[in-house]
């Protein structure tokens, strides 16, 4: 019988797979990041416990491209700062992946809150235009120009904070209580500019963070960097501390009567 590609693995062919998962080589992204401070009870607000908010209302936008041999790949986040058992790191709200491959991935196995969406990184000279779009909007678009270069960074190790969870089979709640986990990255950067711009965030009611708006830009630039990552799950939350949040993930249909709140002039 010819060979059925659905039917099982053998252990051999698991082995190899996973070791050849295993041996990727470094890949370089070219990408912007945007860092301003915002109101810090809307970041407060967006933090579903024991995540707590540090003491600068942080968030950070990066939009970047890679190019993977025959397989472009757009990819993006928006994230706030937080902290969690004394370790301070970001807690994505969002995370735009053009392709389905990068998507899955990472949302499966870190509970990372990917979406398939539009990244774009373009460079015209000095002049540059970065921005995350879904359902026809650019909910985040940074404008500007290379205004200079600056020296490379030092390796870093950064934490982002995911919630692994699976809603409930019965239509209500979570099947079972989510994990916490820190995603540890390891980033080195080989170039670096200063972008003189500015970040612009539209209204979206799928993908709202215009609730957090800027008020100080604290970083604008456009880097090459290459990260690797690993996860641990570090705790056990409770199903109703996190229901509160889960609309983050997905594009919930209620979201529609929720509207964009009233700003005071």
């Amino acid at each position: 019988m010819a060979r059925i590609r659905y039917g099982a693995r053998t252990a051999a062919e698991i082995t190899a797979a996973r070791t050849a998962s295993s041996r990727l080589p470094e890949i370089w992204s070219t990408g912007v990041v945007a860092v301003w401070e915002s109101d810090p009870d809307a970041v407060a607000a967006v933090l579903p416990p024991p995540l707590e908010p540090t003491g600068r209302p942080l968030v950070r936008a990066t939009i970047s491209k890679v190019e993977l041999p025959g397989y472009p790949l757009g990819a993006g986040s928006v994230a706030v700062a937080a902290a969690h058992r004394g370790v301070e790191g970001w807690y994505p709200l969002v995370m735009p992946m053009t392709h389905e491959r990068a998507l899955t991935g990472g949302r499966e196995v870190f509970g990372e809150p990917k979406k398939l969406g539009e990244v774009t990184v373009d460079r015209d000279g000095p002049v540059v235009r970065a921005a995350l779009a879904r359902h026809g909007i650019a909910f985040v678009e940074v404008r500007g120009a290379v205004s200079g270069p600056l020296p490379a960074p030092e390796p870093i190790r950064k934490t982002d904070f995911y919630f692994k969870f699976l809603p409930a089979v019965e239509g209500s709640g979570l099947d079972l209580d989510p994990v916490l986990v820190h995603c540890l990255r390891h980033e080195k950067v080989r170039r670096l500019e200063r972008i003189t711009g500015e970040v612009v965030l539209r209204e979206s009611m799928y993908d709202p963070v215009a609730d957090l708006p800027v008020h100080a830009l604290v970083e604008l630039t456009l880097g090459e960097k290459t990260t690797d990552q690993q996860g641990r799950v570090v705790e056990r939350v409770s199903a109703e501390s996190l229901l509160p949040y889960i609309h983050q993930r997905y594009d919930d249909p209620q979201q529609l009567l929720d509207g964009p709140p009233e700003r005071s002039a």
